[in-house]
């Protein structure tokens, strides 16, 4: 399996750190932020890593290089500025992830999803990883009933930015600038959208403080 992780975004909450920095490459307990799941993901024997580039692009490919340091062997799927956002990131991205199904992971998120154990169902385009709601988002995105995503339900959850997916979710979307969400709803009404709760560590770290939270419980217990 291989795994694409979404590094392409400014991180305009992380601002002033990101307009010289870009967001994978802050640093957390002396490493950098992709640098973590970088680690996870070889640990989980994924070594084909597709990241896509946008906003300082080319710091993040000099930095990373062909991944041989970190264990895994690393494309750059390069797009303009603006990014494409996460739908059209993908979307660009597929001829370099293949025919199968492939693990996606936000790039400004920290876990310990065993990303070994992830199950995409024979029938499902996409299975999400839900969290409960931090509280920076208490409302939540999707409502899990078992191991089925719903439209409704009595538990609402928040989408982590971890997922395995098929290439066919996005496969009719035309080349361009779009979100993921209106591709997942697709999958949801069409029956094809799996979910799993993650109890474990998760975190957003989408702004300074949350990266300084981090910073400080790993330097504390270590990763």
């Amino acid at each position: 399996m291989k795994a694409m992780l979404l590094a392409a975004g400014r991180g305009e909450r992380m601002r002033p750190l990101t307009d010289h920095t870009p967001k994978p490459l802050l640093e957390v307990a002396g490493r950098p932020l992709i640098a973590w799941h970088l680690q996870r993901l070889s640990q989980a024997g994924i070594h084909d890593v597709v990241i896509n580039l946008s906003w300082l692009g080319e710091t993040i490919a000099a930095a990373l290089g062909d991944g041989s340091q970190h264990g895994v062997r690393i494309l750059y799927s390069r797009e303009p500025w603006p990014a494409l956002e996460t739908g059209g990131g993908i979307r660009q991205a597929l001829p370099l992830l293949g025919d199968g199904p492939f693990l996606l992971v936000n790039g400004d998120v920290y876990t310990d999803v065993d990303f070994a154990a992830l199950r995409l169902a024979a029938d499902d385009l996409a299975q999400l990883v839900l969290v409960p709601n931090p509280e920076h988002h208490p409302r939540g995105d999707f409502w899990l009933d078992g191991a089925r995503v719903r439209q409704v339900g009595d538990q609402r959850l928040t989408y982590s930015g971890i997922a395995l997916l098929r290439p066919e979710l996005l496969a009719a979307a035309e080349p361009g600038r779009f979100p993921l969400l209106p591709w997942l709803m697709k999958a949801l009404e069409a029956g094809k959208l799996g979910g799993q709760r993650h109890d474990g560590l998760w975190i957003d770290v989408g702004t300074p403080q949350r990266l300084a939270q981090l910073d400080a419980r790993l330097r504390r217990v270590g990763g």
